[in-house]
């Protein structure tokens, strides 16, 4: 084995490299200690406190100078020469290092734990900080309106254990299961900032960013997502247990669901260490680790999530044009993102969609009572991450203040909901009095509007704190008889331009022009000299400056002192706050849906065992909100049920007359730009909608709960793995058919398009009546071969259905109606035409066409074949 020799630095070029220094020893003093805390955290970006600025050095100095376009400059560093240096100012600290976590670095903060005007030799540094993209609190790093997860995955053959946390709000979950699709699945939901993976390889510690590779990580981790390698030890299922019995002060996982459960354990246990080790200087408030399964909620992978446009919208990514954006009239951040964790984890039981929509019923129908509460909820901060930065010592007085704010909010909503009848209103009606006593507490303790520094003095009201008292009032005799002093000094020394004035370095002094500087008393003593000016101290000066300087550090040490204890209170009760704070989320998510069904004009479904999907009149939720009131043309949608109760249009009344039974499967043909796919999104949304316990968008609803809702949506292609627009369509229907159950909802748009004509429409024809016959699940199959219409006449649960058009001699109009029967053409020149094809193009078109209807064999095909 061989070793490579570093390249000798060149003279006048600053060192980044700490490997070309062969004797530390030649480094000064402070660059020693750098490289021995540097030693410690190889892969992470490490601020080191230097007067008013964190600097970085060597190579981390050329990687921050890069990613934040800042100047790399240098310094010298000892007998080794001038080394590599950036720095960013101290009291900024938060913004550049949110940069570089949002870049997926970590990032350690090596800060001043001295006086520096008190040390003796070399300023005492300690780490006080490790920040990497799942592990931050600090709110201006922080989206108020979504969870930070890290999250920790242990895979042993096909099996794996997943477990995640939210350290700013003190999540902490887990779950195990046997099907790695289903764990790529689950991190694509969670949208991990960080995600810790067992290791052995050699670059054990590292952080990947996105979009960078291992030989260590296995393809089910989507490239997606920063991950941290770690060590195997802490992953071991006699450690992690150890771990988690220790920190909840168990005897047994029993209770919380996991004793059975080797990988989630494994997984919570290894996450658990990792919060630990990050988070020594202040130790976070984690709840107690929760078990849930994935049969507890409705499967919505990411590629159906992405279609159906649930948090961000296809085209741009962007929130706004999402359902989140259309549903969320929430009040508070809590709110906001609860509401984003229900639509992404929608309800399979019955009981638990039923008590939503009891709820929303109830303000619905109470319009005085829901506006009341509303109005309240604006009123209420973000109590989970403020307790959070409470109980780990990291809330400073304004924290407190708005802690109490939102607690003296609680009885009054209390009040409000007194008589309510609903489950989630019922949590509200009682307060925990220590609650309201810690209110009581805070207000009468700090000052109404503090300051943000905590150790700097004003926090505390006066008649807390005796000692307080005498020494505020001992500062302010002082800090008066300085104020008196000029005048008295000039009336006793006949010096009329005397002044008294106070610089940091000198501290207090008396001022005298140098003219005068022959009329000053004999118990002035000199301090300095200026050009125009003499400055002078006394005796009596220098005593009330040494009093009033030690009174103001003892003063500003008790109010700190005084402020952590009544932090620390806070922090005990972390857990009664967590609970409310949990009633008060939910609350807020249902006010929020029962303002928008008032003014949206939604609908209670009616949720039913079985398989129906009956919607009448329904309208997509996102589109409508997009358009002028009135604009959107609402459509009906029969699926799965039995016996038909067909009430609607006068057609679907006759459709209704004429059917015994909703088909399984919809043909839906029509022409390009004629609203199939909003159609096919809004019968997937509504669903979705109703199952998270929402009202719907519709005349009237009766929906049964599906297990899975899956989507099929537009043509794209995926070049980073080299495959073609057909491949990954292929891939995507094979996923579909190959999980699908009868109780799945399936919406496909356009399969077998991205191939020879004869071709897609057999891979079409094949799929669809797969899907009819042996799976038997609730599909709409949107296409353009309208020779897929044969197949109703041969398959008797499927049935033809086509968004309508009106024909006139030189132009078609889309009426954006769904109605029974299939399209016997697609329009699809005429379509050309209105995107704007020249004129002489048309006309071909329109020539090859019927020579091509002429002679083609396909629907006779069809029909001799099949």
């Amino acid at each position: 084995m061989t070793t490579s020799t570093p390249e000798p630095q060149q003279p006048n070029t600053p060192l980044t490299d700490t490997n070309l220094v062969e004797n530390r020893s030649k480094l000064s003093k402070m660059y020693q200690h750098y490289v021995e805390m540097k030693d410690k955290y190889p892969h992470a970006l490490l601020l080191y406190r230097v007067g008013d600025f964190f600097e970085t050095f060597f190579q981390d100095a050329v990687t921050v100078s890069r990613e934040l376009e800042l100047v790399l400059t240098s310094k010298h560093g000892g007998e080794v020469g001038r080394v590599a240096m950036t720095g960013v100012p101290h009291h900024a600290w938060e913004r550049y290092t949110t940069l570089l976590v949002e870049k997926g670095y970590a990032v350690v903060i090596c800060d001043q734990v001295e006086d520096s005007a008190e040390a003796i030799g070399l300023v005492r540094r300690e780490v006080t900080r490790i920040l990497t993209p799942g592990t931050l609190l600090e709110e201006g790093m922080l989206k108020a309106s979504r969870n930070n997860y890290i999250a920790a995955v242990v895979i042993a053959v096909n099996h794996w254990g997943l477990a995640y946390s939210d350290i700013s709000t003190g999540e902490f979950i887990t779950t195990q299961g046997s099907d790695l699709e289903h764990l790529t699945q689950e991190l694509m939901r969670l949208q991990p900032s960080e995600v810790l993976f067992p290791t052995n390889a050699p670059d054990l510690g590292s952080l990947l960013r996105p979009g960078e590779t291992s030989p260590s990580l296995p393809q089910c981790l989507p490239p997606t997502f920063c991950y941290s390698l770690r060590s195997q030890v802490p992953f071991s299922q006699a450690e992690a247990r150890s771990k988690l019995l220790q920190k909840f002060k168990l005897r047994s996982l029993e209770g919380i669901g996991c004793e059975h459960l080797p990988l989630a354990v494994r997984a919570a246990g290894g996450l658990l260490e990792y919060i630990e080790d990050t988070q020594k200087a202040n130790p976070v408030s984690l709840q107690l680790l929760r078990t849930y399964t994935l049969t507890d909620y409705l499967i919505v992978d990411h590629q159906t999530r992405r279609n159906l446009e649930i948090t961000q919208t296809v085209r741009d990514g962007t929130f706004h044009g999402s359902l989140l954006w259309a549903l969320d009239r929430t009040n508070t951040a809590m709110g906001s993102r609860a509401l984003r964790r229900w639509l992404l984890q929608p309800l399979l039981d019955l009981k638990g969609i039923k008590s939503r929509q009891d709820t929303i019923q109830e303000l619905v129908q109470n319009t005085p009572l829901r506006q009341d509460i509303r109005q309240l909820l604006r009123q209420i901060y973000d109590l989970e991450r403020l307790t959070v930065r409470a109980a780990s010592g990291r809330a400073n007085a304004r924290d407190l203040v708005a802690l109490a704010d939102s607690f003296s909010r609680l009885p009054q909503i209390s009040c409000l909901v007194e008589d309510a009848k609903s489950p989630f209103l019922k949590a509200l009606q009682k307060v925990p009095p220590i609650l309201e006593e810690i209110a009581e507490k805070l207000h009468a303790h700090i000052v109404e509007s503090p300051p943000i520094h905590l150790k700097e003095g004003g926090l505390i009201r006066p008649g807390i704190n005796p000692l307080l008292d005498e020494r505020k009032a001992t500062v302010e005799a002082d800090q008066q008889w300085i104020a008196n002093l000029e005048v008295d000094e000039r009336a006793r020394t006949g010096i009329p331009t005397l002044k008294v004035g106070f610089n940091k370095t000198f501290g207090y002094y008396i001022s005298i022009s140098r003219s005068k500087s022959d009329q000053v008393p004999d118990n002035y003593i000199r301090k300095q000299t200026l050009t125009n000016e003499e400055r002078y101290i006394t005796p009596d000066l220098k005593e009330r400056e040494a009093r009033i300087l030690t009174a103001r550090d003892d003063l500003n040490q008790l109010e700190y002192e005084i402020f952590d204890a009544l932090r620390d209170e806070v922090g005990s009760h972390a857990e009664i706050i967590r609970n409310i704070a949990r009633a008060v989320a939910a609350a807020d998510v249902l006010c929020g849906l029962a303002e928008l069904a008032v003014h949206q004009g939604y609908c209670r479904p009616e949720i039913v065992a079985g398989r129906e999907i009956n919607v009448i009149d329904g309208r997509h939720p996102v589109v409508e909100q997009s358009l002028p009131a009135g604009f959107f043309v609402p459509n009906s949608t029969w699926l799965g049920s039995k016996e038909t109760n067909h009430r609607g249009t006068e057609d679907a009344e006759e459709e209704g007359k004429k059917s015994t039974s909703s088909p399984d499967l919809v043909i839906l043909t029509g022409p390009n730009a004629s609203g199939k796919s909003c159609y096919l999104r809004q019968v997937g949304l509504i669903q979705l909608m109703a199952q998270v316990g929402s009202f719907v968008p519709v005349r009237s609803a009766r929906l049964a709960v599906c297990d899975r809702i899956f989507t099929r949506v537009g043509a794209v292609d995926d070049l980073a793995t080299g495959q073609s627009t057909f491949m990954v369509e292929m891939n995507e229907t094979a996923n579909i058919l190959n999980h699908a159950t009868s109780k799945s909802l399936v919406l496909l748009d356009e399969i077998g398009r991205g191939t020879a004509t004869f071709d897609g429409l057999s891979i079409a024809w094949a799929v669809a009546e797969y899907l009819a016959v042996e799976i038997k699940a609730r599909t709409i199959f949107a296409t353009h071969y309208h020779e897929l219409n044969e197949l109703a006449s041969i398959v008797p649960n499927v049935a033809n259905y086509q968004v309508t058009v009106k024909e006139l001699p030189d132009q078609i109009i889309f009426l954006h109606q769904v109605q029974p029967g299939g399209a016997d053409k697609s329009y699809g020149i005429e379509a050309g035409r209105l995107a704007g094809l020249p004129a002489v193009v048309i006309k071909r078109a329109k020539q090859v066409m019927g020579q091509i209807e002429k002679h083609s064999k396909i629907a006779m095909g069809l029909r001799e074949g099949l």
